[in-house]
């Protein structure tokens, strides 16, 4: 199997979701983004493009507003921003809407990203979905990304259930999900991720209920 050319995507790993309106809510959010700095360390000592991502709105927006201390990335992130391969600006789910991003991915000869931030439930999916007819295979980590609770007049879910189902969700079709520390070893060793598949993942399905 041919080596995977990476890029680590760090998705909106913003105040907003520490100090504003969408506070992670599981898994807990000091370790996910201690887990996100461990993964651009990782990605930068194997001199893999890392390349960070800011959700940006108009000043006047409750979240995410342009020039707010909200919209700024954490500290943990911050901290590599001038060390970055790439920085990217977007105003919807998906890296990949009205960016630069797909077509810098190529430039750079990427084949797979490897997706880490927030949300769970809104950002990483969205980006998650649109890579596939983009081409490009998709890995996740689930200690370095994060979701919200949720409850609106379609139902109620919480953070560890919109989590869970989401990563499960994931590598059933979109993903390669794993935790940092083997993304990390798989790094090390130039190895591909391995991920179900809907057919399989059905089938366990039936036969686990």
């Amino acid at each position: 199997m041919t080596a995977p050319k990476r890029a680590l995507i760090v998705i909106d790993a913003q105040q907003e979701y520490f100090e504003g309106l969408l506070p992670i809510q599981h898994p807990d959010r000091d370790t996910s983004i201690a887990r996100i700095d461990d993964a651009i360390q990782a990605a930068k000592q194997a001199g893999i493009p890392v390349v960070l991502v800011q959700h940006e709105l108009p000043a006047e927006s409750p979240v995410f507003a342009s020039g707010s201390p909200t919209y700024d990335n954490h500290l943990a992130v911050a901290a590599h921003e001038n060390h970055a391969t790439h920085r990217v600006h977007k105003k919807f789910s998906s890296i990949f809407a009205n960016t630069d991003l797909a077509a810098w991915l190529r430039e750079q000869s990427v084949d797979t990203i490897t997706l880490v931030g927030y949300m769970t439930n809104n950002c990483v999916v969205a980006s998650a979905a649109a890579a596939e007819p983009l081409n490009f295979a998709v890995e996740v980590l689930s200690d370095a990304t994060g979701a919200i609770d949720l409850a609106n007049e379609a139902g109620r879910a919480s953070a560890q259930q919109v989590h869970e189902t989401l990563m499960a969700l994931l590598h059933s079709n979109w993903a390669s999900v794993t935790d940092t520390g083997i993304w990390t070893t798989a790094l090390q060793t130039d190895q591909a991720l391995a991920k179900s598949d809907l057919v399989t993942s059905a089938t366990q399905g039936r036969t686990n209920a």
